[in-house]
């Protein structure tokens, strides 16, 4: 009934299963990769016409997580999985960007992978053993896509690189580099890291292209056993309606791309594309060129004009040469009930960052496979649609804000302060409201100049510089700080953040088949400037963290307490905590270890409720004298509460110098009095004395004063 086949090879330490013909046979291709206990399905499916009226590529690529994969069943009412997660958006785009590029030219027939993870062991992470998966399972397909390509995870621990380490491994990292490419050329890097060298950043990115080469040669064995046939695809030869597009508009398009404000420089092009499709698109029924035919046409012709100059003159759009970096302006406080916020400015990009600190209640809970983990630092990206002067859907976060968002945390999060000294929730929101060109390295920068406002103790200053190329034969340009128009006609999207001492984050997605390890050298120098020229450019709004938290912001107080005292401070259905809360106004987090979280924005709030906490959970001492209050009279004495709920006697004999007749003579209920603990009875009850203190001060007496 099956045709199984299957390839095994041991791979960084687990062995790597690829089996084929036993599941999801219908789809045009399928595979089931296995690595150590990690088990995903990866399935390919492509429609056998194009799309009509398409000018790109519709490929749509699904990486699903299923609960049952590590033994669990999903949280929430309906019980089942919903929405993808913010993962598994993440593997989705991980997975898409290296193989976007290897599609035939040409290629318009609406595309989907999917790609669902089985089994997960607790130890390797699924989103690699699903990258392998795609690869596979569109190798044997038969759809031209012109790979394999292989992936790969590269950790960095006692100066050593490590291929796909644990996650047991990842705890002690200082890289989280994931790699993919082909056997010859490297496609797409995404990484955090923690300030390495551009030397360490570079030898990880080729160590990680050496490592999955076996699995390049594992997947090529597969299809010699298991592939379709190739698919027939043809690109119609449109070289005579090349030539004349081009005549139309090469002078029009050389003295548009010459204008240097991307508003005018825009409508210029716009009106170049309405002259051509105007001369060329038949409107009289006759057979012809369509408009998406010319459309497609222009966008070559305005590559080629845009790249050859850049090559020739090494002059770009913007009048800039290769390594400049567009004026910078830098605010910070700008908002002013804001914890902490910034402004910054580069060219005709623009963010407007804003960092709120909260407490323990504002945690974010992750829901992974591995387990539910608790996230204390979050960072949210925002693309208005005005940022680029249109109008658009406005509604949940799409892919690209998720993973813009997610390349600055990573940029960020390995300056910020361990949790323990700086023990707050922190989230930082960027509104992106201009684009043109690299509005994830613009959040970057004002991600670290708001968490400084809002006195975070970042390790150092972060910035980012979005990187390009051109590349014709063997000729290359990398330019600096690229516009929306050289990302979108260039052939890679470069992006380098980090501190003055090092790279924290590397992103690179290539368009073509791929660049050498020489370009990338070159990228990471040029970036290494540039980044320094924008810190330097930071510096002049702020250099360093606020010494004092903004005025709006909640103060937090950390104090432990002793394990055993956690009932006494939360009390019977929580009576006792919700009573301070309540009169103190302040906010209080109690942690199994005994560590105790006191926040507000008023500092008499949170005095007030560590007295209280302090109150209960310390043990009076032997010889120290505490204020106390008189709550019940009897004849042999007074019962006074003096250190938070415990109450002690003083005997009667020991109200005053020399007996009194009555207890009611001294004191009243009521009645605020000083006592000295004098110790405790057989029994355990405290014994208490008001005689050897004097009521008016507190000061202990002298025995020769109290007698």
């Amino acid at each position: 009934m099956f045709d199984i086949q299957k390839e095994t090879l041991e791979w960084g330490g687990r062995t790597l299963t690829i089996e084929t013909g036993k599941v999801a046979r219908q789809a045009d291709g399928s595979v089931m990769v296995t690595y150590g206990e990690t088990t995903v399905l990866a399935t390919v499916v492509s429609e056998k016409e194009p799309k009509p009226g398409f000018d790109f590529f519709p490929l749509t690529v699904n990486y699903q997580e299923k609960a049952f994969a590590a033994g669990k069943i999903p949280g929430g009412f309906f019980k089942r999985e919903g929405r993808p997660s913010e993962l598994e958006v993440l593997t989705s785009r991980l997975i898409d960007r290296p193989i976007r590029p290897l599609f035939a030219e040409g290629y318009k027939n609406d595309t989907q992978v999917i790609i669902t993870t089985l089994a997960h062991d607790l130890e390797t992470q699924p989103d690699i053993v699903a990258m392998i998966g795609a690869s596979a399972a569109l190798t044997l397909s038969g759809v031209p896509f012109m790979g394999p390509i292989g992936g790969a995870r590269v950790g960095y621990i006692d100066g050593e690189y490590v291929l796909n380490p644990t996650l047991d491994q990842m705890e002690d990292t200082a890289l989280d580099l994931v790699v993919a490419g082909t056997g010859d050329a490297v496609l797409m890097v995404e990484s955090e890291a923690k300030e390495l060298s551009e030397e360490v950043m570079l030898g990880a990115v080729m160590f990680g292209h050496k490592g999955f080469q076996p699995v390049i040669d594992a997947i090529i064995r597969l299809a010699e056993k298991a592939a379709k046939e190739p698919r027939p695809h043809t690109v119609p030869d449109t070289a005579e309606l090349y030539g004349k597009v081009k005549d139309i508009v090469a002078a029009d398009l050389k003295a548009a791309y010459a204008i240097p404000a991307k508003a005018e420089r825009r409508a210029a092009i716009d009106a170049v594309k309405a002259k051509v499709v105007e001369a060329l698109v038949t409107t009289d029924g006759e057979a012809g060129p369509t408009k998406q035919d010319i459309g497609g046409l222009f966008k070559k012709a305005e590559a080629d004009i845009v790249r050859n100059q850049i090559l020739d003159d090494k002059t770009r759009i913007d009048g800039r040469d290769l390594v400049t970096v567009r004026p910078i302006e830098a605010e910070v406080g700008i908002l002013p009930r804001a914890h902490g916020s910034a402004l910054f400015t580069r060219g005709e990009t623009q963010a407007l960052v804003v960092a709120t600190l909260g407490t323990g209640d504002d945690e974010q809970f992750v829901d992974l496979l591995e387990g539910t983990i608790k996230q204390q630092f979050m960072l949210h990206y925002n693309f208005p649609p005005y940022s680029v002067g249109e109008t658009g859907r406005m509604g949940s976060p799409g892919r690209r804000e998720i993973g813009h968002g997610k390349l600055a945390w990573r940029a960020v999060h390995p300056m910020m302060p361990a949790h323990h000294d700086f023990p707050y929730t922190v989230r930082v929101v960027s509104e992106i409201t201009e684009s043109n060109g690299s509005s994830s390295m613009a959040t970057v920068c004002g991600s670290s100049l708001a968490l400084m406002d809002a006195g975070v103790p970042l390790s150092a200053p972060v910035a980012g510089i979005a990187m390009g190329l051109i590349k014709e034969g063997d000729r290359f340009a990398v330019l600096s700080d690229i516009l929306g128009d050289e990302d979108h006609l260039g052939d890679m999207d470069f992006k380098v953040a980090g501190s003055a001492n090092g790279v924290t984050s590397l992103q690179m997605d290539i368009k073509i088949d791929g660049i050498t390890e020489e370009i990338m050298q070159v990228a990471l120098g040029q970036a290494k400037d540039g980044r320094m020229h924008i810190l330097g450019e930071m510096a002049k709004a702020l250099t360093s963290a606020r010494a004092e938290l903004g005025e709006y912001a909640p103060r937090i107080e950390v104090i432990n307490i002793p394990v055993d005292k956690i009932r006494d401070v939360i009390g019977s259905g929580g009576k006792v905590i919700r009573e301070i809360v309540e009169k103190t106004g302040a906010k209080i987090d109690i942690q199994d270890d005994g560590t105790v979280k006191v926040a507000s924005a008023d500092g008499k709030a949170i005095k007030a409720a560590l007295n209280w906490i302090k109150g209960i959970t310390a043990e009076p001492e032997v010889g120290e004298i505490y204020e106390g209050t008189v709550v019940k009279v009897v004849d042999f004495g007074a019962f006074v509460n003096f250190f938070g709920p415990k109450d002690g006697l003083v005997h009667i004999s020991q109200m005053t110098q020399g007996r009194p007749e009555k207890s009611s003579d001294v004191v009243k209920e009521g009645q605020k009095v000083w006592v000295k603990l004098m110790g405790f009875d057989e029994r355990g009850k405290v014994r208490l004395s008001m005689k050897v203190v004097n009521q008016d001060t507190g000061e202990e007496l002298k025995p020769e004063n109290a007698a």
